[in-house]
């Protein structure tokens, strides 16, 4: 038996074509029984088979295997369960022959409390506390309910049957074929599924309220909430009806189920699941709540939908041959999600906003300690942290350049090619170059390989030496070290104007144009500026020379480039200083030239390096700290007078976002006058929680506000904001709650802010939030971290929040003394699920370290950020 041992996938001499499964959940006992029986294909004659299983208890007496048409039952001689390698091997007294046979297992499982597998999850229903129980199984769970042949390339037809108590609402993948009663129990089978994976099974079974709809060919839509929230369900219904109309046209293929329900899971660890026919969601990614739901969860819950049903083709249909292949499930499904919100709703410019996703996956691929797009995967317990910013932020970016590069029309076609071919079946990353590539008769393979099999990505550095134009490229890293990387870049750019627009393949380390190549003459270069990667459509960073960047410095200030560009200068311009290749001081003065910025996106960055900015400054020139928050203050003050508190009437979605992040900013900035404001309005709030002083848009900045001035001795901000947490049922207002508690300057608060998080009031996947602690707080929550360890592997350790948790607590620092701290606390406190980000965690604090030591080498930075505070603006 020791030889199945240690592998990273199954054998291959069985082959699993259908699974009847019966489960009997036990509400009240948390636990669950179970049968299956499993068509299989034995494709070598052996005596053993091999599948996945975990933590479920199978009796040598409960396996039998029937060969082929026959009578011939066979029982196992040896069952063992290997946890460490979670799986099931059966060895049989004689030789299983090749052909067809069925395995019948009978087993018992544990409805964990651990949001993975076969869990539970509490509700309250008239006052009282309720148990539900859901299903999670990505990546590689389902082995957590049934044995099975848990890896995404053995697809089967799944028939399900569930034994429940007869009041409660039980869903799986498809719809009712018969619903028998019995007493308080009811038995209730499912239509047989198409062909899927084993992760995206899913049953949940509980008490639930539903809004229903239908898709223009007959497609029954519902939205299931708890009882009495129906109405919250309303937009993503509409959403979701909308979108699967619009994919079932993109993919030029039909959405292949014969209903979708999408339901909201109060806990949750992920933000949603694309269950084949069954999604499930967190309350914050799938309800919204007319009266006291901001834009921002608006736009959130119209992004996920669209994203979940974008897999029910990218994923369910055609799905990804192994882990290695994640990428292109969650880069390709966030991709689309924009390209079907922007459809729906295209006054949200959505895809100005898709640079906060570029830049989310720029900054983690600028770390030595980040992975390829493709990454091998040699153990279960690895999955997890793969579903990361390279997997979503930087795949989607790399298709977005991709399509930009071939155009929208054949990138289009060639998908629907890709889908039709793929069906029912798994496909590797080289499958879709290979469609694309026909498609287009481009070199895609080629082009991308560079993108996806190696990690990290070029900067390119562009000079003007005497009428020509150099282009270098290396690999940038946020550190500020040499990498050995080498790209075939897209580039584009645009000279003094967006009516010529150029572009060539920098395929070698640099290369040489005219400059009258792109501008016609060489008059007109002299004042030209000259703007790379136009509209961010590539995934590299762009650094100019002296000449260059002074010229775009002019452009950004007389709102001649774009929205996406004035996100990339300042964007690139930050991500060179943090690694040491252009000074603080040079930054600052190119900020400066935003002081007229309207545009949500680029505030909305703009707002993340102040913060950031601030912090660097704090820990290497406190005595300029006042300097920098005054002029960050100063810097918003025109958009915050533009905005106001009040919402305009008609005024638009983003303008309606902004407002929040910058009234939040200015709070934190210490800004007397919004601080004063924002306190006024909360006590209104507190009086009526239906004032119009406080709509949910600008709500997190005023408690945010509100603990800038709560400590230990000056409680009643912090007790009223407890009050409102424990009044409200509405998991956003919740959140945004647990966002602001540690916001606070005293230390002794932020620890009692921190224990809350870990209290029975607070849902185990929201405890994170709260991590959100300013400087003052780095130091107490990593002391928190130590102090509840143990609490938290116990309670996180086998999912992927516990890297959440590290990652919050180690990143904010910036000393190699706190680094090497770290270091030394892991090193007996080591966790295989933890190590990649432990690693990124650890290298982000030497970044920080090393920017630091070079700021305050900068000698011309005091009297910069001093004129820069008292500029006239």
């Amino acid at each position: 038996m020791d030889q199945f041992k240690g592998q990273p996938r199954l054998p291959k001499f069985a082959v699993p074509k259908r699974y009847d499964i019966n489960l009997k959940p036990d509400l009240v006992e948390h636990r669950f029984l179970g049968s299956v029986a499993v068509n299989l294909d034995i494709v070598a004659a052996t005596s053993f088979i091999v599948l996945n299983a975990a933590e479920l208890s199978v009796a040598t007496d409960a396996v039998s295997f029937t060969i082929g048409d026959s009578s011939t039952v066979i029982k196992p001689s040896r069952v063992e369960l290997f946890e460490n390698d979670e799986i099931l091997v059966l060895e049989f007294p004689q030789e299983i022959p090749v052909g067809l046979g069925v395995l019948t297992i009978r087993f018992e499982g544990i409805l964990n409390d651990r949001m993975k597998g076969f869990y539970r999850s509490t509700y309250e229903y008239n006052g009282e506390k309720k148990t539900m129980a859901v299903t999670q199984f990505e990546p590689a769970d389902a082995r957590r309910c049934f044995p099975c042949w848990d890896e995404p390339a053995c697809k089967a037809t799944f028939k399900i049957t569930l034994d429940v108590p007869s009041e409660l609402v039980a869903l799986s993948n498809m719809p009712v074929v018969e619903e028998i009663t019995n007493g308080n129990l009811k038995t209730v089978s499912y239509q047989e599924s198409p062909i899927m994976s084993t992760y995206l099974v899913a049953v949940v079974v509980g008490l639930f309220d539903y809004v229903e709809d239908h898709t223009s060919d007959g497609v029954k839509v519902r939205v299931y909430c708890q009882v009495g929230k129906a109405n919250q369900g309303k937009f993503a219904l509409d959403v979701a009806v909308k979108t699967l109309e619009l994919y079932k046209s993109y993919f030029a293929t039909p959405y292949s189920l014969p209903k979708l329900d999408m339901i909201a899971i109060p806990d949750f660890a992920a933000g949603a699941m694309e269950n084949y026919g069954l999604v499930t969601y967190r309350e914050t990614a799938l309800l919204y709540d007319d009266q006291h739901s901001a834009a921002a969860n608006k736009q959130r819950v119209a992004t996920v939908v669209a994203h979940e049903l974008a897999h029910q083709w990218f994923g369910n249909l055609v799905t990804m041959e192994w882990w290695t292949h994640l990428w292109l499930n969650e880069g390709f499904a966030t991709w689309v999600s924009y390209l079907a919100t922007d459809s729906l709703f295209p006054e949200w410019k959505i895809w100005s906003q898709f640079l906060h996703e570029s830049t989310e996956g720029l900054r983690l691929d600028g770390l030595a300690e980040s992975h390829p797009i493709e990454v091998e995967i040699n153990h279960a317990c690895e999955i997890d942290e793969i579903f990361d910013a390279i997997s979503y932020r930087k795949g989607a970016s790399v298709i977005r350049m991709l399509q930009s590069y071939l155009g929208a029309e054949c990138f289009q076609r060639s998908l629907a090619s890709y889908i039709k071919k793929y069906a029912w079946s798994n496909a590797k990353t080289e499958d879709l170059w290979a469609a694309l590539e026909e498609g287009s008769g481009e070199p895609v393979n080629k082009l991308m390989t560079s993108w996806t099999k190696q990690k990290g990505y070029p900067v390119v550095s562009v000079t003007v030496n005497d009428q020509k134009l150099q282009f270098n490229q290396s690999q940038f890293l946020s550190s500020g070290s040499q990498g050995e990387g080498q790209w075939i870049v897209p580039v584009t750019l645009c000279c003094g104007t967006y009516d010529v627009r150029k572009s060539f393949l920098l395929q070698t380390k640099s290369d040489t144009h005219d400059v009258k190549d792109f501008i016609g003459s060489t008059d007109r270069s002299v004042n030209c500026w000259i703007k790379l990667n136009v509209d961010q459509a590539g995934f590299y960073r762009v650094k100019y020379d002296d000449l260059l960047a002074a010229k775009l410095r002019y452009a950004v200030e007389k709102q001649l480039l774009s929205a996406s560009d004035r996100f990339g200068v300042l964007d690139d311009s930050y991500a060179l200083c943090m690694a040491g290749q252009e000074s603080l001081t040079s930054l600052i003065n190119l900020m400066g030239s935003y002081k007229d910025e309207v545009d949500y996106t680029v505030l909305s960055n703009l707002i993340t390096i102040s913060l950031k900015v601030e912090r660097i400054a704090a820990d290497s020139v406190p005595h300029l700290l006042d300097y920098f928050r005054q002029f960050f203050i100063a810097l918003l003050q025109h958009c915050a007078e533009r905005l106001g508190w009040e919402p305009k009437p008609e005024e638009s979605h983003v303008d309606a976002m902004l407002r929040g992040e910058i009234l939040t900013a200015l709070a934190v900035f210490g800004h007397d006058l919004t601080l004063d404001e924002a306190s006024k309005r909360f006590q209104a709030f507190l009086e009526n929680r239906n004032t119009p002083l406080l709509p949910p848009d600008i709500r997190k900045a005023a408690y945010v506000a509100v603990m800038q001035g709560a400590s230990k001795s000056n409680r009643s901000g912090y007790e009223s904001l407890l009050k409102v947490y424990r009044e409200t049922d509405l998991s956003q207002e919740k959140t945004r709650i647990l966002g602001s508690l540690a916001s606070s300057r005293d230390p002794d608060l932020i620890l009692e802010a921190l224990n809350f998080m870990l209290s029975s009031e607070v849902r185990s996947q929201d405890a994170v939030f709260g991590l959100a602690v300013n400087r003052e707080g780095r130091d107490v929550v990593w002391a928190w971290l130590k102090e509840n360890w143990e609490h938290l592997t116990k309670t996180y350790g086998s999912g992927f929040l516990i890297t959440r948790f590290v990652s919050a607590a180690v990143s904010p620092f910036a000393s190699f003394e706190k680094a090497k701290e770290v270091e030394d606390f892991f090193a007996t406190h080591a966790m295989p699920s933890i190590a990649r980000t432990l690693r990124q965690s650890l290298e982000r604090v030497n970044i920080n370290t090393s920017w630091v030591e070079s700021v305050r080498k900068e000698d011309s930075l005091a009297d910069a950020v001093k004129e820069l505070a008292y500029r006239n603006y």
